[in-house]
């Protein structure tokens, strides 16, 4: 006899057949009284094994309309291409990305002159409340929300480059425009971190009780200093990242046999 509590035990029967496909994505699982009458067991016991499938993200409630398996159609980015200029693009990175995996782009700006917060000002070496251009996208992959992304640039250079800090997009992506400028990208620096969204992440998102974020800070460098950094937060239900490091030619030849 299992001695794991009697809701954790439903949740663990619920929780195998997800993920063996005995509940698809997008079907919906039995009511609880049906589920009671399974388990042998009470409807607030049934429901707090069913809650904790919903705190795992694994499941969603609807009042009226019972329990439904989350729909996972990720996505997947490969960070150390992301705005590589060797490569031919349609547009920015983000555009290219998603149309080449055979998804639908589609995006909102927001630009204003923002105070850095320590965060971003450590990273800029700047003042921390020093003026910056904020360049604020709200991304979509197929009409469902995908990121926001916060992409703060030094005052020094948004006078170098008058674009940065007009509304709207800059079509070839704000990096091939700099690079233009004689001010180029030559490194950046990575940090990737996880944790649960803030009530206005939540909301942009779209993201249901149980779901973390992934947040992708990048920094980008010049010879001579920082030019920008950018805080990338992603549905972590929905999105996976990936690098290549190094001559990987043999992953491809694999791939391909």
């Amino acid at each position: 006899m299992s001695k794991q509590p009697k809701y954790r035990q439903v949740a663990d029967a619920l929780r195998r057949e997800v993920v063996n496909g005995v509940y698809p994505p997008g079907g919906r699982l039995p009511s609880e009284s049906d589920l009671s009458a399974r388990f042998d067991a009470s409807r607030n016991t049934v429901r707090a094994g069913l809650n904790l499938l919903v705190s795992e993200g694994l499941i969603s409630s609807s009042q009226g309309l019972g329990y439904e398996v989350r729909k996972h159609e990720v996505f997947e980015l490969n960070a150390s291409l992301f705005e590589n200029l060797n490569f031919p693009q349609s547009g920015d990175a983000y555009n290219t990305d998603v149309t080449n995996a055979g998804r639908r782009p589609h995006q909102t700006f927001r630009v204003e002159m923002a105070p850095t917060t320590e965060y971003t000002a450590q990273r800029l070496q700047v003042e921390v409340g020093a003026t910056s251009v904020l360049r604020f996208c709200h991304r979509y992959v197929d009409d469902v929300p995908w990121s926001t992304q916060a992409t703060h640039y030094p005052e020094w250079l948004a006078l170098q480059a008058p674009r940065l800090s007009e509304p709207g997009d800059i079509a070839e992506g704000t990096t091939r425009y700099l690079a233009g400028l004689g001010v180029e990208q030559v490194g950046y620096f990575d940090e990737i971190a996880t944790r649960m969204p803030t009530p206005e992440e939540a909301r942009l998102l779209e993201i249901g009780a149980g779901i973390p974020v992934l947040l992708w800070t990048r920094t980008g460098y010049s010879t001579e200093r920082p030019i920008r950094c950018t805080v990338t937060t992603f549905r972590g239900d929905l999105n996976r990242m990936n690098y290549e490091i190094g001559d990987v030619s043999a992953r491809s030849r694999n791939e391909a046999s």
